[in-house]
């Protein structure tokens, strides 16, 4: 139908990797922050609770507040701090295959989303925070719940029921943060304390509220996007019994074997922009103020871009789109490939016979793609 189609609310959606890519790395392209939503004719669809709250986060904030929190920042996931949270992820995984193949020895089958996908990177992003592991089936249920409010058409019971969480949500960290202040440690919570402190010295609310901004985003954002990559990467691979044979042997091709899936089958499929001006993508005129939608699986799936797209090739050296681009490109997207690494490394090593027993399950989502089951067996 095009590169930019338009939509049946109004705006557009952009397909092509080349538009796509235009979108996300070009300056004159806006998140639709508060700013934007208080022009918008229905503001009643912006002022819920969950919509407002995560409109304050890293991900709909335009400079110069974004470039102001991410420099606070720094290079989150640098080599070095990979590195040190290595030994963590490595024991986070052991202890999640002992559990996954004392399921399948009791039960003949195992859940891999719920075992194994969901639970990585709550303890990983857990312990990096130092957050105690009782909270964790507390954090990763409210994150399961608050999603609602970032889908694209959410309806009221939605909501409602992402409005509640977010209270919860909200308590939770800003408690966090009150109590991890008071007996501060070595972790990132505690050196992000330090830095707004300093920087906010009279104004101990003001760097509160950018503290719990910061906290809750990285925290819930590192949750279901990187489950949801590392249960689409092990169906895709046992999908085709031969490929996971074929990895076993190949560990070399790991890395590219995520990011084929990354390509493949995203875990976010869509993500709206604002035209910061008048301008031209792909030949069609775009209004100041139009929002478009760029759809992240259809860019990935461009022919133009990866010859035979609907084909899973490991081997295909191909590109995507999946991480974003430009100023908003994802903080987390080495700790993705981290965890997603050394939890198929060790995967392929301990289970060489693994199978699918069953294949997944979606949240019924637009957006935010969510493996609900995956089962597996030996």
């Amino acid at each position: 139908m095009g590169d930019v189609v338009p939509a049946p609310w109004g705006g557009y959606f952009v397909t092509g990797f080349e538009a796509c890519s235009q979108v996300l790395r070009g300056r004159n392209w806006l998140v639709p922050d508060i700013a934007w939503q208080e022009r918008q004719p229905d503001p009643e669809r912006w002022q819920a609770l969950a919509t407002q709250e995560m409109s304050h986060t890293l991900s709909r904030v335009n400079a110069p507040a974004h470039t102001s929190q991410r420099r606070s920042l720094g290079n989150l996931f640098d080599r070095r701090t990979l590195e040190e949270m290595q030994p963590d992820i490595t024991s986070h995984v052991g202890r999640l295959l002992d559990t996954l193949a004392e399921n399948m020895r009791e039960h003949g089958a195992a859940d891999f989303a719920t075992t194994v996908s969901e639970q990585l990177p709550i303890r990983t992003v857990g312990h990096w925070l130092d957050i105690p592991a009782e909270h964790y089936p507390h954090i990763l249920n409210l994150t399961h719940r608050q999603v609602h409010a970032q889908e694209l058409l959410p309806t009221k019971s939605e909501l409602a029921i992402s409005a509640d969480a977010t209270r919860r949500l909200r308590a939770f960290f800003t408690d966090l943060i009150r109590l991890r202040r008071a007996h501060p440690g070595k972790d990132a919570l505690s050196g992000w304390i330090g830095h707004w402190d300093a920087q906010l010295p009279d104004d101990r609310a003001g760097a509160d509220r950018i503290l719990y901004y910061l906290t809750m985003f990285i925290t819930i954002a590192s949750l279901e996007t990187t489950a949801t990559l590392l249960s689409v990467a092990v169906w895709l691979l046992l999908k085709e019994p031969a490929r996971w044979d074929w990895l076993r042997h190949h560990p070399e091709h790991i890395d590219d074997a995520i990011d084929e899936a990354l390509r493949y089958d995203p875990p976010i499929h869509l993500n709206s922009r604002i035209a910061a001006d008048d301008t031209i993508l792909a030949g069609v005129p775009v209004a100041k103020d139009q929002v478009v939608h760029v759809l992240y699986g259809a860019a990935n799936h461009d022919p133009r871009r990866n010859e035979n797209p609907h084909v899973f090739d490991i081997l295909r050296s191909g590109s995507h789109l999946t991480f974003g681009g430009g100023a908003h490109y994802c903080l987390g997207a080495g700790l993705a490939r981290l965890e997603a690494r050394t939890l198929l490394t060790h995967l392929l090593k301990r289970f060489p016979t693994l199978t699918l027993a069953a294949g997944p399950s979606y949240a019924p989502r637009m957006v935010f793609r969510r493996v609900t089951s995956l089962k597996v067996t030996t």
